[in-house]
């Protein structure tokens, strides 16, 4: 059986057949839908399977689709569908604290960091305690009347050994005699950091890790945390 015409609905025969489209045509309808100019497979444009001219092929404009009710139903449930699964990985990994996030190389190399500061301030706060607790043996052993003459006989003869002891507690026993150079500016970035200038030297300096130490400005007197590739030893 032959198939009807796309445009006129008559019956097409094989000689005049114009198979396009998904459709059959005779080649008198095979026409733009606009100005009804005659086509043929090499100068049609299709648009939701209806032929066009290229100077009335229709243009395509994507935001009235964006604003049709399906798109937006579609939006709406993808957005519902987010919040949902959204709430199922928090009640998933509620009450399991933030050990997904500490896993992180990032945070786990803060962690380190923060570890080994905390390891030198706890020698800090130990080696001061040390000596602030040998000083007060002495005193009860004296009687109270010669309270007065000590502490005038150490200020000659013991102030002098006083400010290596200040020294000796002020950074790591570990670190001590290690001294470096810094060959760039670098203004700190956290509060556990020290800034310094090109020319600065750093004493008393301690390895963190491959990329982090912890040291003195010997010009500042301050110390913390410098970056290990801004320095070089002496």
């Amino acid at each position: 059986m032959n198939p009807l015409c796309g445009r006129c609905n008559r019956v097409v025969y094989p000689t005049e057949k114009v198979n396009c489209l998904d459709k059959y045509w005779h080649k008198g309808c095979f026409s733009c839908e606009i100005c009804k100019m005659t086509l043929n497979m090499k100068n049609y444009k299709g648009f939701e399977k209806r032929p066009y001219c290229n100077a009335h092929y229709p243009k395509t404009n994507f935001t009235p689709v964006a604003d049709t009710p399906e798109n937006l139903r579609l939006k709406h449930q993808s957005k519902m569908q987010s919040h949902v699964l959204y709430k199922e990985e928090f009640e998933k990994n509620k009450g399991k604290g933030f050990s997904v996030v500490a896993d992180t190389p990032e945070l786990q190399r803060i962690k380190k960091t923060q570890d080994n500061i905390s390891n030198i301030k706890y020698h800090e706060e130990f080696e001061k305690s040390r000596m602030g607790g040998e000083a007060p043996p002495h005193q009860p052993s004296n009687p109270t009347s010669a309270y007065q003459p000590p502490p005038a006989s150490q200020n000659f003869h013991y102030e002098p050994a006083a400010e290596p002891v200040r020294q000796a507690a002020a950074a790591p026993p570990p670190s001590a005699g290690k001294r470096y150079r810094a060959v760039y500016d670098y203004s700190a970035a956290d509060e556990d950091e020290v800034s310094f200038v090109d020319g600065d030297v750093i004493v008393d300096v301690q390895q963190i890790d491959e990329g982090w130490m912890y040291g003195r400005v010997e010009r500042t007197g301050q110390q913390g945390m410098l970056p290990a590739n801004y320095v070089e030893a002496i």
